[in-house]
């Protein structure tokens, strides 16, 4: 039994709609759900591996291996994660700034970018990015990612026309990819069940793979869900990695090393643990 989670967001159909196709193991139930939650579930416990946010292996990287080549990533402009304000970002200091709360990743990104590179320190407050709220306390500025930022972004008369491409503005101020996304496998798992760690790792390569070379007709089913046009769709899976490369590892430690300093992460998570 391997208890696998995995992001209920479009961004990974090119591995999920093969898996949906191809992996009938009844041995392998999947949980989906987004990040934040996979990243409760995969620290209580309750699943052995999957996709959760890189953050939540900084937080406790003595109870996780980071599966090899595996990661939701970009490099240069994502298209789902977006600082969307009022103002330009250097004047928000003292304001207030809505966090979503599905993703610990996303959160600590738009910190760091806020506090370390345009060095304002807002008033951070987390709910729903649709939810209801009174409009004399209207937030200045909203971090929405996944399916809601696409939402949002193309949203008519918006009250946020600055637009912020985490990824992107990571990029500029580093020259290096963001990685969103690891799979994590808990090392209590890997001590029992290895071989099946193996298996499930060379399952996910593999859907990765296909999905790559069948990105067209995946784009489409996926653009249903929001619904987005097609085309669109496309463009922003294209702009989408799901590799780890020697880049991509030198963006997690670059991350976690400030995450580090800002009190975020455990010291340990330094250096990575890469599995297998």
């Amino acid at each position: 039994m391997a208890r696998f989670g995995m992001v209920n967001y479009i961004n990974t159909a090119p591995i999920y709609e093969v898996w949906k196709e191809q992996v009938h193991n009844p041995d392998w139930p999947v949980t989906e759900a987004p990040p934040a939650q996979l990243n409760r579930l995969l620290a209580a416990g309750e699943l052995d591996l999957g996709f959760v946010s890189c953050y939540e292996y900084a937080v406790r990287p003595e109870q996780y291996r980071i599966m090899a080549d595996l990661s939701i990533s970009a490099t240069g402009p994502v298209g789902s994660v977006f600082l969307f304000s009022s103002v330009p970002p250097e004047e928000l200091d003292g304001k207030q700034v809505l966090m979503t709360g599905q993703s610990d990743t996303s959160v600590w990104l738009l910190r760091i970018i806020l506090e370390d590179f345009f060095l304002v320190k807002p008033k951070y407050t987390s709910g729903e990015v649709f939810g209801a709220r009174d409009p004399a306390n209207e937030p200045a500025a909203v971090l929405a990612i996944g399916d809601e930022a696409l939402r949002l972004a193309t949203e008519t008369n918006s009250p946020y026309p600055v637009q912020v491409d985490l990824a992107e503005f990571w990029n500029q101020q580093t020259s290096l990819p963001f990685v969103f996304s690891v799979c994590a496998v808990r090392e209590d798992f890997l001590a029992t069940a290895e071989d099946t760690a193996r298996d499930l790792h060379q399952t996910l390569l593999s859907c990765r793979d296909q999905g790559q070379e069948r990105l067209p007709e995946i784009s489409e089913r996926a653009a249903r869900r929001i619904p987005m046009d097609p085309t669109a769709c496309l463009h922003y899976l294209q702009a989408m990695e799901y590799d780890l490369s020697s880049a991509k590892l030198e963006a997690l430690e670059e991350f976690f090393s400030r995450l580090i300093r800002h009190g975020a992460a455990s010291a340990k998570a330094l250096p990575l643990k890469i599995f297998p």
